[in-house]
């Protein structure tokens, strides 16, 4: 069993941060989503992974996983155009080779591992397990229909008019027969090779591909809203309270990571919440479901449900919130103003 984790695509909805960076390494807890996606593929066991890139970004993927090391994984890159998911899987095909594989999205989450999904594929003998996840907009997304065995009959992409509610999220287990498939589909009106449409022949052609249905959470962070949720719920599932930094005449409130090298002056810190390597907090408040990033300043301000990479400016700032603010950007403030929502792209600086 190898693994393909897609880490490229434009990341458009998350602009301007993705101009700088790819949308995959926007943190959420203080760690890229694509760390959490490898830490999943590794505890299944696999070891071979192929991670596909963009030519804009694919550096920053690559200086941050490197060999792979990290995950006790071999990584082998793979550049590709964005021309769709089953686009994906056939530039990966040499890599693929014969072997079964799992194909995550580097820019998804979800509230459990991958094990269990890998065995029910290699038990029941399957060509492929797609995993779903009722939701509320189905127009959104991939949509299967399935029979009362859980086989899928039907798959739509982004539909109109949805034939169920059961969208996918984003995790797949492949047979190598899914490259046959591939080889047989056209573009869609999109220009793209749709994966949903490689999973549909696979059913025209009788092979066994079936659902699961995720019991647990999934998140998409494809815009900012969904980037400031998926932080506010990995902090409210892993973040403990560890305070090792320098506490000066502050106030600490229930879950919050404070590091060795940073400092928090005469502020105060509620969780939960994350502060980052050599931080400096000071005559500040920090609200609940806060991520800030290492080497940021925050200074005589407000903050909360707020999601800042690393060495940022906020000084003077009375309230802001929601906000998605980007590496070494600066938010100083020169005329009192109220509750501020901002998406802040790397290297910004705004003056209010």
């Amino acid at each position: 069993m190898k693994a393909l984790v897609l880490s490229g695509g434009k990341g458009t909805r998350l602009r301007p941060l993705t101009f700088t960076t790819a949308k995959q390494l926007i943190p959420v807890a203080n760690k890229p989503i694509l760390g959490y996606v490898l830490d999943h593929v590794s505890q299944a066991g696999i070891t071979d992974v192929g991670v596909v890139i963009a030519s804009g970004t694919g550096h920053d993927v690559n200086n941050y996983v490197t060999d792979g090391s990290a995950w006790n994984i071999r990584v082998t890159y793979i550049l590709q155009e964005p021309l769709g998911l089953a686009h994906a899987v056939k530039t990966a095909e040499s890599f693929l080779g014969e072997d079964d594989f799992i194909m995550c999205l580097g820019d998804n989450l979800i509230g459990k591992g991958v094990n269990t999904l890998i065995e029910r594929f290699e038990n029941e003998d399957l060509d492929a397990l797609i995993l779903l996840k009722e939701v509320e907009d189905p127009t959104r997304f991939g949509v299967a229909v399935l029979d009362s065995k859980d086989n899928i009959i039907k798959l739509v992409e982004k539909p109109r008019t949805p034939p169920s509610n059961l969208a996918l999220v984003g995790v797949y287990v492949f047979s190598n027969k899914i490259h046959q498939a591939v080889s047989r589909i056209k573009p869609s009106w999109r220009g793209e090779l749709e994966i949903t449409d490689a999973i549909q022949e696979m059913v025209n052609q009788g092979y066994k591909v079936k659902a699961e249905k995720l019991n647990t959470w999934w998140l998409d962070t494809g815009k900012k809203d969904d980037i400031l949720f998926a932080n506010a719920k990995i902090l409210d599932e892993y973040v403990k309270q560890e305070i090792k930094g320098k506490i000066t005449e502050s106030k600490i409130e229930g879950r919050v990571t404070i590091p060795e090298t940073a400092k928090i002056i005469k502020s105060t810190i509620r969780g939960p919440s994350i502060i980052g390597e050599s931080c400096v907090i000071q005559n500040s408040f920090i609200g609940p479901y806060t991520s800030i990033g290492n080497q940021t300043q925050i200074i005589k301000s407000s903050i909360e449900y707020c999601v800042v990479l690393e060495n940022a400016l906020i000084r003077g700032v009375e309230r802001l919130k929601e906000s998605l603010i980007g590496r070494n950007a600066k938010i100083l403030r020169n005329r009192k103003r109220k509750t501020l929502k901002l998406n802040i792209g790397d290297y910004s600086e705004v003056e209010i």
